[in-house]
């Protein structure tokens, strides 16, 4: 048996915290929260969190299309259409949606990775790139939307006022609508009346926001419709052309609405950029695609409400792409139209062209007024929950402290009134044209984030990351970045640089005065990906003994004593390996947890306020934190034949994981560390590329009387928060279960017929020590059970039965060996009983969590 299972130590990098404490395989069945670090609790024990109330469709959907349609539906189709002609509208849609695109892969591929908490893209960037990246990208985004906000409450006060505003010159007649005042006071009064309407909708909660944005929509899409409608049924008319900035005798006054007319598409198919009559600016590719941009930059507006989503990682994937696929096909399907329709001067001339020849011309300034408000709100309650998240995350210590409070149902009210509160100081700066780019390259900043967040979880090859959505590559988040980042400077390179610039500020400060984090940092995984690289690249057959230099293991029994010894090796050592190394006698069995964990941040301080440049190995006697692979029958294992089967087979491939320990046939536990780890292994094994066409087998040992369908179903629960694709089979073992019970009585019964007090002579004695001696081996790992060969031979029989077709490699549960040396022998034979013509099995023991379901 020794020759033929080599024993081989595992050491696992695992993203669980470096504190955190790993716990012994449970010896009892206790049932374990997956990310929790394979700590054992008890089903009730831990908090309930307030239920998330908003679906697909109210939470992500309607938010992210209004944030994508607001104005630019209705204002600024016919800009973009007059300027660039027909084919350029296409190939800037289709350029400024394929830059969205790579981000929404990525969004998707972070979000359905893990759970997701409140905070959206914040949340998504600080748990991957860490607090750094998180909490400058985080405040930035908070203020793009905080100014957001109030960009769109002005942009409807100016909407408003150019409807139902007196003229503010005297030369020019009112119309009979035209009444309320204008000037400086009056529009900020009429702002803060509109700020102070979405501060009481997002004070009441997110469940009234949803109600609201919903009303909302159903009128942008009434009004969309009529748009539509109003293309086919309204004759052709002569369209009066609003006042201009520039010489009026240069344009015409009126302009024509031609109807469909091959000859209206023949003069709309190329661009023909002139001065915008709004501005007096000469228009150039570039300034009108920085406008249409304007409207694809909603994107996080569904990821922001994730903290108030039933389920985030199942809503924001399915709900941003539904909305950007709508949103593109509305936005070309109106060009077309527009482009069939309207003459150049028209839609040059006149950026409110769509209620002039609508059915009904007011129900465009609805659906202006309309997308408006629901943007505020957007961004007011999207700004809201960054804010939230942040004081959550203490990364700015005592100045966002008082964000963290809420309302009975986890509403974060003082956070909605704080962003408030900034939004109405923008509100005081009046006109915002040049706030507005800054906003649009501050969210290109935190989709370029983003994209670098998926890139870089991508690059470390974590086995941890594995989301559920598949439909990206590293070459996607690279596209992301490149497209956003190019973005940034044709809007502005003046603001693109000095918002880089301010992030990196913002990255310093928080990397030196923030505490640190328990998020887990990418960095660290990149540096072990690459330290790996460049390890696997070292050839001793290259040494030279030119190059040597020395490698010391110096044992360190107390730190405190042995400074100077310290402080002399690291000056020897001449840029070789240096390791710290220290041993504490203990049995890790006889021990709640290993107590050399809580150590390692003291010898790590040292290590630094030392000033050397050394490794540290803590070790506490019989045990070496690693967990155990016993691998069988690999002599013959042919990994091409195995992963490419011929033809003349099925062609499939299996992989068998049975992840209860089957020598406790009392203990039916599938959730302990141990158990968690196997199914980790088996998971990064489906990762590899040659055996991704694998299908993984979980082998759930039932009995009857007892719930299969329940614990089937909390099985494929845990599965799915794991993220591990695999087909569950249940396997009834009454009969295996049943020759371990009656072993059970038989040595009960035994032990009862033994007389008290019996005189027997040395052999006779000894013949039955020998025999307890037995008993007390089979009865590993705990006095309680005991297992017979027959009992274990009925259990390999039981894997055999269930291997059609069979497996290309399986994954069984390895019980912890016993403590006593003398026990070994009959341990392995119970395994090797276990094993028996199972082909390439490998048996595994962990002891350290390495799986998680946080982000």
């Amino acid at each position: 048996m020794s020759e033929r299972t080599p024993l081989l130590h595992y050491r696992l990098v695992s993203s669980v915290n470096e504190s955190e404490q790993p716990s012994p395989p449970a010896t009892e069945p206790s049932e374990q929260v997956p990310g929790s670090g394979g700590s054992p609790r008890k089903q009730r024990s831990s908090p309930q969190r307030p239920p998330q109330k908003l679906s697909v469709f109210f939470g992500v959907v309607i938010p992210t299309l209004l944030s994508m349609f607001s104005v630019v539906v209705f204002l600024r189709i016919g800009f973009v259409v007059g300027h660039a002609g027909l084919y350029q509208t296409f190939l800037m849609f289709i350029v400024a949606y394929f830059i969205i695109s790579m981000t929404v892969l990525s969004v998707c591929a972070i979000s359905t990775n893990g759970a997701l908490d409140a905070g959206g893209a914040y949340y998504m960037i600080s748990r991957a790139l860490g607090p750094e990246f998180g909490g400058s990208i985080g405040l930035m985004f908070f203020l793009a939307n905080v100014c957001g906000s109030a960009l769109f409450v002005l942009g409807l006060v100016e909407a408003i006022l150019s409807t139902f505003g007196v003229p503010e010159d005297v030369t020019v007649t009112a119309t009979a609508l035209q009444v309320l005042p204008s000037g400086y006071w009056w529009s900020l009064l009429y702002a803060t009346a509109i700020a102070l309407l979405c501060l009481f909708v997002c004070l009441i909660g997110a469940h009234i926001y949803a109600k609201a944005t919903f009303i909302i929509f159903l009128v942008v899409i009434f009004v969309l419709l009529t748009v539509f409608i109003s293309f086919f049924v309204v004759k052709p008319t002569v369209v009066t052309l609003p006042g201009s900035v520039v010489n009026m005798s240069r344009f015409p006054t009126t302009a024509n609405f031609t109807g469909f007319k091959l000859e209206t598409l023949w003069g709309n198919q190329w661009g023909g950029y002139t001065l915008d009559y709004t501005t007096g600016n000469m228009m150039t590719f570039a300034s009108v695609f920085a406008v249409m941009f304007n409207g694809c930059t909603g994107i996080m507006a569904g990821s922001n409400m994730s903290g108030d989503l039933k389920n985030p990682s199942y809503s924001i994937p399915r709900g941003t792409i539904t909305a950007v696929i709508f949103t593109f096909i509305t936005y070309n399907l109106l060009s077309v139209l527009v482009a069939c329709s309207c003459d150049r001067v028209l839609l040059q001339r006149d950026y409110s062209f769509l209620g002039d020849i609508n059915v009904w011309h007011p129900f465009v300034i609805i659906g202006v007024y309309s997308s408006t408000l629901s943007a505020a709100m957007s961004n007011l309650i999207g700004a809201s929950r960054i804010l939230y998240a942040l004081a959550k995350d203490d990364l700015f210590g005592k100045v966002f402290s008082i964000a963290k409070r809420t309302s009975r149902g986890g509403n974060p009210w003082l956070s909605v009134l704080i962003s408030w509160f900034l939004v109405q100081l923008v509100l005081f700066s009046g006109k915002l044209n040049t706030i507005a780019s800054i906003v649009t390259i501050f969210f290109l900043l935190v989709y370029a984030a983003v994209d670098l967040a998926c890139l870089a979880l991508e690059w470390a090859s974590a086995p941890n990351f594995r989301p559920t959505f598949r439909y990206f590559t590293w070459h996607t988040c690279a596209l992301g970045i490149i497209g956003c980042v190019v973005m940034m400077f044709l809007i502005n390179a003046i603001y693109a640089s000095a918002s880089i610039a301010f992030m990196l500020l913002l990255l310093l400060l928080i990397h030196y005065l923030s505490p640190t984090s328990s998020w887990g940092y990418i960095s660290q995984a990149l540096i072990f990906h690459q330290v790996r690289k460049y390890l696997l690249m070292l050839d001793v057959r290259k040494d030279h003994i030119k190059f040597w230099r020395p490698q010391i293991l110096l044992m360190v029994s107390n730190p405190r004593s042995t400074v100077g010894l310290i402080t002399f090796i690291n000056d020897i050592k001449k840029s070789g390996l240096y390791v710290l190394g220290h041993v504490q006698l203990g049995d890790l069995s006889t021990l709640p947890s290993d107590p050399l964990q809580s150590q390692y941040d003291s010898w790590l301080s040292l290590v630094d306020h030392l000033n050397i440049k050394a490794f540290v190995n803590l070790t506490l006697a019989d045990s070496m934190l690693k967990s155990v692979v016993l691998a069988r029958y690999f002599n013959d294992f042919e990994r091409a034949q195995v992963t490419s089967p011929p033809s003349s087979t099925s062609g499939k491939v299996f992989v068998d994981v049975w992840p209860v320990n089957l020598l406790r046939p009392d203990s039916s536990s599938y959730v302990d560390t141990c158990s968690l780890f196997l199914l980790q292994l088996a998971c990064i094994l489906n990762m590899v590329r040659d055996w991704r066409k694998a299908k993984l087998r979980l082998f759930l040992c039932v009995e009857e009387g007892r719930s299969v369908r329940g614990s089937e179903e909390k099985l494929g629960q845990l599965l799915k928060e794991l993220r591990i694709k695999a087909k569950v089979q249940t396997v009834p073992w009454d009969q295996v279960v049943a020759l371990h019970w009656q072993r059970q009585d038989g040595w009960s019964k035994k032990q009862q017929s033994q007389p008290p007090d019996i005189d027997t002579d040395e052999d006779t004695a000894g013949a039955v020590e020998e025999e307890n001696e037995e008993d007390y081996v089979n009865s590993f790992p705990s006095n309680a059970t005991r297992v017979s060969d027959d009992y274990m031979s009925a259990v390999n029989r039981l894997i055999l039965d269930q291997a059609q077709p069979p497996p290309a490699v399986r994954f069984l549960y390895l019980p912890r060996p016993p403590a006593d040396t003398r026990r070994y022998a009959a341990y392995l034979r119970q395994l090797e009983l276990l094993t028996q013509d199972l082909g390439p099995t490998l048996l595994i023991h962990g002891i350290t969590p390495v799986i998680t379901t946080d982000l």
